[in-house]
């Protein structure tokens, strides 16, 4: 059958995958009790399960991760001598946030000016999609699948705590393939199809200071007595230079990234940057971005401004996060950040940095037959040139992956892209780029069975 065969069955299945994609965005499938039920993960595990069962996929279970958490894994054998595919997705979600500055409520698939509206819609929900889009058209067009399948869907991504790294680890017959698709990325533009070949690295420390051994009454005290909080702040302000670069001693900020450039103003419109209000750092977007580190301030313990006394603080608390770059090696960005941390405390408070977590860079090596099968499938549903480019989040598992499976090829594609605000309040996801997304993978099965059968 013909792409055009294909792609007409593609957008015929939209209605199914909007309606499919509004009962997944239902599930609140935040991977952290303290925030939400551990039963949310477990349904919305249980949908992703029931879903590929119904799509003749075989050995459908959940398993049971070292992190406490459930991933969803299932497999369909292919032809005799065709290689193996494994997709990758994940249906945990991230937080809502501020639900009362969500437009519509963010556990309910809204349709709005063209867009689908819901937490999850595009990260990572939106892929799940994508990969059972594909896998259905490809059932109704050619009747089954031209290579071998893998599935696994992760449980616990976006809390970074590293269950599927450790499971695959222990069982690394389980996700073994020839090529590997992380569906969790997506295109550098809307409608501009978009690999991504490289991902920043990741760290997670815990600060704490003490000055006191209680609040005390601002009047009285205030002036001599050291504040956690102000400390605080000093600290974390030393994290960066005036220009706005990471200023912590070992990390490098002067890379040059050298392929696809991010335009200024198309970033700040992306980036919903207010007028008058400057961008941070040196070098071009596309540096900061994907080849520079950066440092962010997650969250401070803190009183709010609503109810707040008039006290001199006795502790503060904060969560930092570094990106860094390919090339940078993890513990050595991770002991920068933390022997900058400990030496920059003020006043001699007494201060604890715990490290929460951490992840290496990524870059893919885009040689291979996987990379010209989906450069083949792009252009063909999308009608232009495949383009790559850096992401500026990272996906640890990438690097687990292969670590256990040298030979195989590792390509990032999906739904996202920058206008749909992953993590933020009113993510959305564009139908029409994941029904492009969608083709595209179909595509690339039979193309990649093709090149490899050659």
């Amino acid at each position: 059958m013909t792409q055009q065969h294909l792609a007409a069955a593609v957008r015929s299945l939209m209605p199914r995958a909007k309606a499919d994609l509004a009962e997944l965005v239902a599930f609140p499938s935040v991977a952290d009790p303290r925030q939400f039920p551990v039963e949310e993960c477990e349904k919305a595990a249980r949908w992703v399960a029931d879903a590929l069962a119904a799509e003749g996929l075989t050995g459908v279970r959940l398993l049971d991760t070292p992190d406490g958490t459930q991933s969803v894994y299932a497999e369909l054998p292919g032809p005799a001598g065709a290689p193996t595919v494994l997709l990758y997705s994940h249906y945990d979600v991230q937080p809502p946030l501020d639900e009362s500055a969500w437009q519509s409520p963010p556990f309910e698939l809204t349709e709005r000016d063209g867009r689908w509206y819901g937490r999850g819609a595009a990260d990572c929900k939106g892929n799940i999609l994508m990969h059972l889009t594909a896998l259905r058209a490809l059932r109704e067009v050619d009747g089954g699948l031209p290579v071998g399948l893998k599935v696994i869907v992760e449980g616990s991504e976006e809390q970074g705590t590293g269950g599927l790294e450790r499971y695959a680890e222990a069982h690394p017959e389980l996700l073994a393939a020839d090529v590997i698709v992380i569906g969790d990325t997506g295109n550098f533009a809307p409608g501009l199809p978009t690999v991504t070949a490289s991902l920043r690295g990741m760290t997670v420390v815990e600060v704490a200071l003490t000055t006191l051994g209680g609040n005390l009454h601002s009047g009285a005290f205030g002036g001599a007595a050291p504040d956690a909080l102000q400390a605080m702040v000093r600290l974390l302000g030393t994290l960066h230079d005036e220009h706005g670069d990471v200023a912590v001693a070992g990390l490098t900020a002067d890379q040059v990234w050298p392929g696809v450039q991010y335009d200024e103003e198309q970033f700040r419109a992306d980036a919903k940057v207010l007028d008058g209000v400057g961008l941070t750092g040196t070098g071009t977007v596309a540096d900061r971005l994907w080849a520079r580190p950066s440092v962010t301030v997650l969250g401070i313990d803190a009183p709010p401004v609503i109810g707040a006394t008039s006290s001199v603080q006795a502790a503060a608390k904060a969560l930092v996060s570094l990106r860094i770059p390919p090339g940078t090696e993890l513990k050595a960005a991770q002991q920068a950040l933390v022997a900058h941390l400990e030496a920059a405390v003020p006043w001699g408070a007494q201060a604890t940095v715990t490290l929460l977590s951490g992840g290496e860079a990524f870059s893919a090596d885009t040689t291979g037959p996987a990379y010209e099968a989906m450069g083949e499938a792009m252009q063909e549903a999308f009608g232009r040139p495949m383009v790559s480019s850096g992401e500026g989040g990272s996906i640890p598992l990438c690097n687990t992956l292969r670590t256990l499976y040298p030979q195989a090829e590792i390509i990032l594609i999906g739904v996202e892209e920058p206008t749909t605000q992953i993590h933020a309040v009113n993510e959305s996801v564009d139908p029409e780029e994941l029904e492009r997304m969608a083709l595209t993978e179909a595509l690339f099965l039979r193309a990649y069975a093709r090149l490899r059968s050659a």
